[in-house]
């Protein structure tokens, strides 16, 4: 499927693990080797519903927003945003809900 950005700072930081915004990110190699695992998952897809197929990414529609998203990493609250189109999705954020998963 086609995965474009909205964000380049979260582009930059997906494709070459870089980034001023992201920072905090690029320092955990953890992050960044399940970071490329999702991504590269995501390119491997025809759409969408392919996601679903794989636990460890614990696709969700959200409702209300008009979204979609990924989990990065298992124990972690971090998820990859995107909005889907019919040529692909387009990445928005790294959402970090620290009140998610009843963490506090």
């Amino acid at each position: 499927m086609n995965v474009t950005f909205e964000d380049t700072e979260l582009e930059t930081l997906v494709l070459y693990h870089r980034s001023k915004k992201y920072k905090k990110y690029q320092l955990n190699s953890k992050f960044l080797s399940a970071l490329d695992r999702v991504y590269f998952t995501m390119l491997s897809e025809k759409d969408t519903k392919g996601l679903m197929q794989y636990s460890f990414l614990h696709y969700e529609k959200l409702k209300g927003v008009g979204m979609s998203s990924v989990r990065i990493m298992n124990g972690k609250v971090e998820r990859l945003l995107f909005h889907e189109y019919e040529d692909g999705i387009k990445i928005t954020l790294i959402e970090i809900d620290e009140t998610h998963y009843g963490q506090r």
